[in-house]
């Protein structure tokens, strides 16, 4: 069972982007990425096999991460319990968000997939999720219980991960480091995260507009994520959104965006504070990522 996050950034138009570099060499490549809509901007001489062979590492990455590809390696842990010789990127995700875990005090969680599956389940159903079964599922709960070393992951009982709220950021910095070594400095990268490296197509930033604001940002050598309570909801009622704790959702609806030097901790951060009762303690745990800034937060009362 598929369900797409509500993307809450986006794009100023294309027109724009593309009318702002030159015509005449200016490449815009559109995809997916992790199943949301991806698309990568750069003027280059060699632009389209460049992006053709960014689009590979794409779905390489995808074979590591993917929640709807049997074979990949999240899935295969999940099936398992286990994962023998995992990649070094999945090594790299996996301690970057043990490190956002740890800050956020378990805020950011990759084992609430069995909650997740529980509660979407029954929502799809239009029905209410039997108690015991998210009594099992919150149980489970518990990044603390997952082993990672070099040459194996091992997962506690009953338990799966789910990558959902890093995994776009991070292969948007993994397209951004295949990028520099391909010489490429000035591009724009979007895989449900976005990475703006260089200086955009009028030497000013790239433009990027967060939902709620009127006018678009200029972004040069940084990357944004937005993440909101209700991106995707569950349940008959239209009320339980997709991003959760051991406790079940967050409490009120809230949308944030966070920057940072990485895609991925920007993505992962805007995932947890979702889960923070207000601003204050966003940046209360932003001490500890000094680069990373709290762009927007914004927490409607029910």
């Amino acid at each position: 069972m598929q369900i797409n996050r509500r993307r809450f950034i986006s794009f100023v138009s294309a027109a724009c982007l593309t009318a702002a570099a030159n015509p005449a060499s200016a490449f815009r490549w559109q995809g997916v990425a992790l199943g949301a809509k991806a698309q990568i901007v750069l003027d280059h001489p060699e632009a389209e096999e460049i992006t053709r062979a960014a689009e590979a590492e794409i779905s390489r990455l995808e074979g590591i991460f993917s929640l709807y590809r049997t074979d990949s390696e999240i899935m295969r842990l999940n099936r398992d319990g286990r994962l023998d010789a995992p990649s070094f990127e999945m090594l790299e995700c996996l301690t970057l968000a043990r490190q956002v875990h740890e800050v956020t005090q378990g805020r950011f969680d990759p084992t609430v997939q069995p909650l997740w599956r529980v509660l979407a389940e029954a929502g799809v159903a239009g029905m209410e999720p039997e108690a015991a079964a998210v009594e099992a599922a919150r149980a489970a709960v518990g990044f603390g219980r997952v082993q990672i070393e070099a040459d194996r992951i091992t997962l506690g009982a009953g338990q799966a991960l789910t990558l959902n709220g890093i995994a776009q950021g991070f292969i948007a910095d993994k397209v951004a480091d295949f990028m520099r070594t391909r010489g490429v400095g000035d591009v724009l990268i979007d895989t449900g995260e976005i990475v703006a490296l260089g200086n955009g197509p009028d030497g000013a930033g790239w433009p990027v507009r967060i939902k709620g604001e009127d006018h678009a940002r200029l972004w040069q050598g940084r990357a944004l994520a937005s993440s909101a309570t209700l991106g995707t909801v569950m349940g008959a009622d239209g009320r339980q959104g997709h991003i959760l704790s051991a406790d079940g959702m967050a409490t009120l609806p809230t949308q944030v965006t966070v920057s940072a030097p990485r895609a991925g901790l920007a993505d992962a951060l805007s995932t947890a504070f979702c889960l923070v009762p207000d601003a204050q303690t966003a940046t209360k745990f932003l001490r500890v990522f000094k680069a990373a800034r709290l762009e927007r937060f914004v927490q409607t009362s029910t």
